[in-house]
């Protein structure tokens, strides 16, 4: 019953993905309140058959229902409830299964609050999201196949990979990066939609940029949460390595964030309304781009492309989404014409130009060192692979500058300004600037970039808590009012997207900071211990007291018990252990982590004698790593009160409600 229920509601969501999407084009030119009825009902029609057919996938699996292929390849009835819950999007087939329910919600949700707006950009931008959905639906229903009936189930399964069952951060972190790929969707829409009308007015725009902003918050908190699930799974200590997978996630955030700064700028000036839309529209392709290498196999081999129909099958979708692109931007940019044209080069202005310039250059270095090797194994048939120091090589510089733009660019005024004004607003952060340097190298920083960064850091501290504070400043120099009143009013009300922005910025200040610390700055050691015996990392004593082994219904635990002291005061156990998994000959381990706010102590069991009375242990110190997931959060926080409507007085409201009285128009005029 399930595979067939299944099966039914894929082909239902795809109907209604493709009529919606053939209906909303063809009434694009002619836009009528039928149509549109008709589009979003279609709309609704996929969002609930999508959504229907994921509950159908996770009752199958809780009910261990082997008869369903893809609860035959990872459900297991050894697993906890909350791992055979995930598994909806532990595997490939289940991934594309869940990216379409999120589409379909995304596509409900802005359908829902665009509904009464713009109806002549709206049928075009529904039609595109329907048309990806359609192709997703397509896939579910073809090449993947979830709901494949298998005539012999077996009686248990496997259960899902190891790796992802070994840690709670499975629950969060795919749901958060699919929120942030498929989410870019929306704007896609709307930027096609632009381009077909020939038109982005001021208007539109604040949906575009708040339909961007929202997914780009959640890309945002996937990207942290890979890096904590990398750091608290893997065993290595680090939590970013520049792999092709964490890359794919990286650089659409990188245009996403250069077509957030340059959708600010066409709202105030009018200009760069083509490079903002090619911006969107090139972060959703990488969104596709991203999908196709982590969904694809392509990073075992090039020749993996035909252990599965899906790679090939979402590449060619990227090629014909790219392809359709490229020429419609070819034929419809110029019809965005600027409503003012760039002038000065001493001015907030031109440094977000350069801002964007910045980040399409690391987008293109990240991009180029993830593709070539692939590229060249497809051409020559020889493997080869790009690593860290490349990497390292070109976005340290890259990123450097970009926190010093950070600090430059709010600081100068829009349009041209004096060499005064310029003098005036650059110097005074130089201050705080060397101040935060000199206090790094104190605490013993050695390294050269280290020592820029803070110092960009430090300078773009002082800029964004001056800016941050202006309005409210402003506020009580004009009106007399006390803090309060300027915070709520002036800072809260009436300047809530400033207010938000800027708190990204803190954020982002802080995560450059404790990456550039703790990636210069640890401390490692790799000893054998036998019951006992300590070894010491910086303040830190660590002593090995016993192993035992640890029986759990879906694995077996070998758990290690450290004792632990910081100058000779009793800090309490950590127990790092290695997890045995019936699916998989080799152990996967958990390292045990000790947070503080200047630092972790972070041990990781490499191998544990046969007796249980011997253990290799890889001990680490790495200062201010958990600022990085602190820093985040308040990125993430400042996204959301930066995506809040501002609310106008009640006065006002009551206003925009009256019918205007005849001549009044005239008269005001």
């Amino acid at each position: 019953m399930n595979p067939f229920l299944g099966r039914l509601l894929i082909n239902l969501a795809l109907g209604s993905a493709a009529a919606g999407a053939v209906l909303a084009f063809s009434g694009g030119r002619h836009p009528s309140e039928k149509v549109r009825t008709w589009v979003r009902r279609c709309a609704l029609g996929f969002t609930v058959a999508i959504a229907a057919a994921n509950a159908v996938m996770v009752y199958a699996l809780l009910t261990h229902d082997f008869s369903v292929s893809y609860v035959a390849h990872v459900g297991s009835l050894e697993s906890p409830t909350w791992v055979t819950v995930v598994s909806l999007w532990s595997s490939l087939e289940g991934s594309i299964l869940f990216w379409g329910l999120m589409l379909g919600l995304y596509i409900a949700g802005a359908s829902y609050a665009l509904r009464n707006r713009h109806p002549e950009y709206i049928n075009y931008a529904t039609g595109v999201w329907l048309a990806c959905a359609a192709f997703f639906a397509f896939l579910i229903a073809g090449p993947a196949q979830p709901f494949l009936t298998l005539a012999n189930p077996p009686v248990n399964g496997p259960g899902p990979n190891p790796l992802l069952q070994n840690h709670i951060l499975m629950v969060v972190h795919p749901p958060f990066l699919y929120a942030g790929y498929v989410g870019m969707t929306i704007p896609f829409g709307l930027a096609w939609a632009a381009l077909m009308v020939g038109h982005l007015g001021h208007d539109f725009l604040r949906p575009l940029r708040t339909w961007l902003l929202l997914p780009w918050i959640f890309l945002t908190v996937a990207i942290a949460l890979g890096g904590w699930w990398s750091y608290e799974v893997l065993g290595w200590g680090g939590y970013w390595a520049w792999d092709p997978v964490e890359n794919a996630s990286l650089l659409p955030w990188l245009t996403a964030t250069a077509a957030l700064h340059s959708a600010m700028l066409t709202e105030r000036k009018g200009i760069l309304k083509g490079w903002t839309v090619t911006l969107v529209m090139a972060t959703f392709l990488l969104t596709v781009l991203g999908t196709f290498m982590t969904r694809s196999g392509v990073f075992n081999s090039v020749h993996s492309f035909t252990q599965s129909a899906i790679g090939p099958t979402i590449l060619v979708f990227l090629g014909i989404a790219a392809a359709a692109s490229i020429i419609l931007l070819a034929m419809r940019i110029d019809a965005l014409e600027p409503d003012a044209e760039l002038r000065g080069t001493r001015s907030r202005d031109a440094m977000m130009l350069i801002n964007n310039l910045l980040f399409v250059l690391l987008t293109f270095t990240v991009l180029l060192g993830t593709v070539f090797p692939l590229l060249m194994e497809a051409i020559q048939g020889k493997q080869m692979s790009v690593g860290r120091p490349y990497f390292d090589s070109m976005a340290v510089p890259l990123g450097a500058a970009l926190l010093f733009l950070m600090g430059i660019g709010p600081a100068l005024p829009w349009g041209s300004a004096s060499r005064q004004e310029v003098r005036r607003a650059l110097l005074p952060p130089l201050l705080s600037g060397t101040v935060v340097t000199l206090a790094g190298l104190a605490l013993g920083v050695r390294d050269a970039w280290t020592a820029v960064i803070l110092f960009a850091a430090g300078y773009a501290c002082q800029v964004t808590f001056r800016e941050l504070l202006l309005p409210m400043r402003q506020w009580m120099r004009g009106r007399g009012e006390g803090l309060w009143k300027a915070l709520v009013e002036g800072g809260w009300r009436r300047g809530r997207r400033r207010l938000g922005g800027y708190i990204i910025h803190l954020g982002m200040l802080v995560v450059f900071v404790a990456v550039a610390v703790s990636s210069t700055m640890s401390t490692s050691k790799e000893v054998q211990l036998e019951a006992g015996q300590s070894t010491t990392v910086g303040a830190y004593t660590v002593a090995f007291q016993r192993a035992e082994n640890v029986q759990e219904p879906n694995r077996q635990s070998l758990v290690a018990h450290l004792a632990i002291s910081r100058h000779g005061k009793s800090l309490g156990e950590l127990d790092p252990k290695m997890n045995f998994y019936p699916a998989q000959r080799e152990p996967v381990g958990t390292p045990a982590v000790r947070s503080t706010l200047s630092g972790d102590l972070y041990l990781s069991l490499m191998n544990v004698s046969e007796d249980n009375r011997s253990i290799g242990l890889l001990v680490m110190h790495k200062p201010l790593v958990g600022w990085i997931w602190a820093a985040v959060l308040v990125m993430a926080i400042g996204g959301f009160i930066a995506i809040l409507p501002r609310r106008r007085p009640a006065v006002l409201r009551a206003h925009a409600r009256l019918p205007e009285a005849p001549g009044a128009g005239a008269r005001s005029r």
